[in-house]
């Protein structure tokens, strides 16, 4: 049986990765040997490989319960094991979000599980998530199948709790124990409830190993009470996998889910987006011929299909325990019927390559400026090697007067030049000065003292209704703060771009785009943020519970998310601002010494017409050294900018 070719895709992306780590260590010991670097060139350099390392893609699984999603999990990745590796059985098997991945920082393998009670702690996942102390640990021993099944069934337990410590998790309304009681059931004294509230699976997969994380989601109460899914996790997801089941269609809860959950968070990325009609087997009747099932089969797709607003060929039916059957017994026959292999082959072909192009286009963001700096400048080195050999070369037989008067008119250069950086030099402290400023308005306290004043509108008693108001009041707040972003960043940019364009055109400095700071991209990941928020509450989930737990948790979500994008807008204007104006300052460095050199050589052959013959030598020589430098540098300038094959 061949490998999969998804497996196989995500194999060659991670040779890629590393064959990027290699020219970008190449770049770095150039740099080094080229005296052309910078500590902060070092740190950018190695946090761009730890980045490169760290490298995730997320395929993210989210269905209602028993529609075979895990079973689809085991199928696809784990199918190998020869047996289900993640618990997979009848009816409701996912308790809790779970993430499947490997640790490369700590290189262990383990489960580790949040308890559901953590719900009631005002702090946000993303906060918990990072608070080692808050979860359960259970090492995997990876000789022992049986023993890794068994702590694998840990993260489906349950627990029975009162009424009372339900609702107060958020895990029980009074519109559900109204259902109950219309449906005969009585008063309820206790309820079962998840055990935990969210797994990490640190596992030694090769696809694992490889950056492969797999997300599987629980039903759409767990998504509705854990905003953290639909505003975090299921957007920066690389792949959704939404699954039917094909005996039962599109019912009411999936068409929920798929409105309230899926299609919203995910309409920036629709490629991403995969619809699954799993349990095809279901419909396998050895009474028809395989032509009618095909029709009964497509007829189901053209529902499903119709029924959630999209096209039918981003539906693919599937069985997945069809598949993992096959797989674990090699029959071609039975795995081929579970049309497993066109899923993983979509997986294969969109997924991975757009993940890899995104990895580039990070790349190219982060270092392709450098690069093209280094390779310009050593292009100007060739050049002014060469204006100096041909200088000296024209002064062959030339008396000493023509000598003098060059010498003099380099060092008229050098004072103009000299008067020139007094001005940068002024301009640069304006340019901190305005940063400072810009910086005051993307600061985490003045975002506090904006939440707290939203906070205040809430009601007391955290309905939907005083969510809305604080989060309009929030959100109106945060477009003033960025309003004056915009402003400064404008001034900042204006003042930058004069200073690359005066040397240019008065110095002859090779022209150079300035990298220019762009407020905008964190502006749209608020937007994003107010519309999910808005999703969220206006949904019917949401509407119909009133359950304030949820609403003051999202609340909570809400601003973790905004800080965290506020944070990330104060580091990167921190950091723009200590990066616009290093090439330009190396440039001058650059002429600088290009003007000290050619003076130098100017005075030696003034002083011994002997010296001019050697000094022509010299120039030689470090033209040929140049040039093996500029291919070097070539190479690596083809390797970040060339596209992956």
């Amino acid at each position: 049986m061949e490998q999969p070719r998804f497996t196989e895709k995500l194999k060659a992306f991670g040779h890629w990765k590393e064959s990027l780590v290699e020219s970008i260590n190449r770049y770095s010991g150039w740099l080094d040997e080229n005296d052309m670097g910078s500590p902060e060139d070092e740190i950018r350099i190695v946090e761009l490989i730890e980045s490169l390392r760290s490298d995730k893609l997320t395929v993210a699984f989210v269905a209602e319960f028993a529609r075979g999603k895990t079973e689809l999990i085991n199928a696809i990745f784990f199918s190998e094991y020869d047996r289900r590796l993640l618990p997979s059985e009848a009816g409701r098997t996912t308790m809790c979000p779970t993430e499947l991945f490997f640790d490369n920082q700590s290189n262990e393998a383990y489960i580790r599980l949040l308890p559901i009670e953590t719900r009631l702690k005002d702090t946000s996942f993303s906060e918990l998530r990072k608070d080692g102390l808050q979860w359960t640990n259970i090492p995997l021993l990876l000789d022992n199948a049986d023993d890794m099944a068994e702590a694998f069934k840990e993260i489906v337990k349950t627990k029975k709790v009162s009424i009372d410590e339900a609702r107060n998790l958020g895990l029980y309304s009074d519109d559900e124990a109204e259902l109950h009681r219309r449906q005969g059931g009585g008063t309820l004294s206790e309820i079962d409830v998840p055990q935990w509230r969210h797994a990490l699976i640190s596992f030694p997969h090769p696809l694992l190993k490889q950056g492969l994380v797999i997300l599987d989601t629980p039903g759409l109460n767990a998504l509705g009470s854990e905003p953290e899914l639909t505003l975090s996790m299921l957007p920066s997801a690389q792949a959704v996998l939404f699954i039917l089941a094909a005996d039962t269609g599109v019912t009411k809860s999936d068409l929920d889910m798929w409105n309230l959950n899926v299609k919203p968070v995910r309409k920036d990325n629709p490629d991403g987006l995969i619809v699954v009609l799993n349990k095809i087997d279901t419909l396998w009747d050895e009474l028809k011929s395989e032509e009618a099932i095909s029709t009964t089969i497509d007829r189901q797709r053209q529902e499903a299909a119709r029924t959630l607003g999209i096209d039918i060929n981003t539906v693919f039916p599937a069985s997945a325990q069809k598949a993992l059957l096959a797989k674990i017994r090699h029959d071609d026959t039975l795995l081929k019927r579970s049309n497993i292999l066109t899923l993983e082959d979509i997986l294969a072909n969109t997924i991975v390559p757009a993940q890899q192009e995104l990895v580039r286009t990070h790349i190219q963001a982060e270092i392709g400026s450098m690069v093209k700096e280094s390779h310009a400048m050593l292009v100007e080195r060739l050049n002014d090697t060469k204006r100096q050999l041909n200088e000296l070369v024209g002064l062959s037989g030339k008396n000493t007067q023509v000598i003098e008067h060059l010498m003099q008119k380099t060092r008229e250069e050098q004072v103009a030049y000299h008067k020139n950086l007094e001005e940068f030099n002024s301009n640069k402290k304006l340019l901190s000065e305005q940063n400072q400023e810009l910086l005051k308005r993307l600061s985490l306290t003045k975002l506090d003292e904006l939440v707290s004043k939203s906070r205040s509108n809430m009601t007391e008693t955290w309905t939907t209704i005083g969510l809305k108001k604080s989060m309009h009041t929030f959100f109106d707040g945060v477009n003033t703060m960025f309003d004056e972003v915009a402003e400064y960043s404008e001034q900042l940019n204006r003042l930058v771009t004069t200073l690359y364009h005066k040397f240019h055109t008065e110095h002859n400095i090779p022209e150079m785009e300035p990298t220019l700071f762009d407020p905008a991209k964190y502006r749209t990941e608020l937007d994003k943020l107010n519309e999910e928020a808005e999703n969220f509450i206006d949904s019917p989930v949401t509407v119909m519970t009133e359950q304030s737990f949820v609403i003051k948790k999202f609340f909570i979500s809400l601003v973790s998310h905004a800080r965290n994008i506020f944070f990330k807008a104060h580091r990167d204007a921190e950091g723009w601002h200590k990066e616009a104006l290093a090439p330009l300052v190396k440039q001058i460095k650059e002429r600088k010494g290009q003007m000290e050199s050619r003076l130098e050589n100017l005075r030696k052959v003034s002083q011994s017409h002997e010296t001019l013959q050697e000094q022509m030598e010299r120039l030689k020589r470090e033209g040929m050294e140049q040039k093996r430098r500029y291919e070097e540098i070539h190479a690596i300038y083809k390797a970040i900018y060339q596209p992956p094959k």
